[in-house]
C-alpha cells in the first residue's frame, strides 16, 4: 500500500512539474477591467507565471469547497453532539438504576451475581 501511495504522489509531482515547465509564460492578473480601473484611477495588477495562476486557482477552489462542506455539515455535527450527550445521560441513568436495584444484603448480592461457566 505504501508503494502504491508513493507511486501515485510521484506521478502527481511529475505532472505538476511538467505543467509548470509547459506554462512558464508571464500573465497579468487584473482585479478590475481597464475601463473601470482608468475611471477609478486604481489599477491593482500583478504579473505571475501561468502555472502559478493555475495552481492558485486550484488551491482556491479546494479551499472554497472545504469551507462549503464544513458549513454544510454543521447540522450533522450538532446532531452528533446531541446524540453523544443523550448517550452519556442514559449511561448515567443505567448506573443509577443498577445501584438502586442492587440488593442491600451481601449474601443476596452473591446469590444474584451472574455465574461464569467453568472452562473445560
Amino acid at each position: 500500500m505504501g508503494l502504491l501511495k508513493t507511486a501515485f504522489w510521484g506521478l502527481v509531482a511529475i505532472a505538476l512539474v511538467t505543467m509548470g515547465l509547459a506554462n512558464r509564460g508571464i500573465v497579468t492578473l487584473r482585479v478590475l477591467p481597464e475601463a473601470i480601473s482608468g475611471w477609478l484611477g486604481v489599477s491593482p495588477d500583478i504579473d505571475l507565471p501561468l502555472f502559478l495562476v493555475i495552481l492558485l486557482g486550484f488551491a482556491l477552489g479546494l479551499l472554497v469547497g472545504f469551507v462549503w462542506e464544513w458549513i454544510r455539515e454543521i447540522p450533522e455535527r450538532a446532531q452528533g453532539r446531541a446524540t453523544a450527550r443523550e448517550l452519556e445521560r442514559l449511561r448515567r441513568e443505567v448506573v443509577q438504576q443498577r445501584a438502586a436495584a442492587a440488593p442491600k444484603n451481601d449474601v443476596l448480592a452473591v446469590l444474584d451475581a451472574p455465574t461464569i461457566p467453568a472452562r473445560r
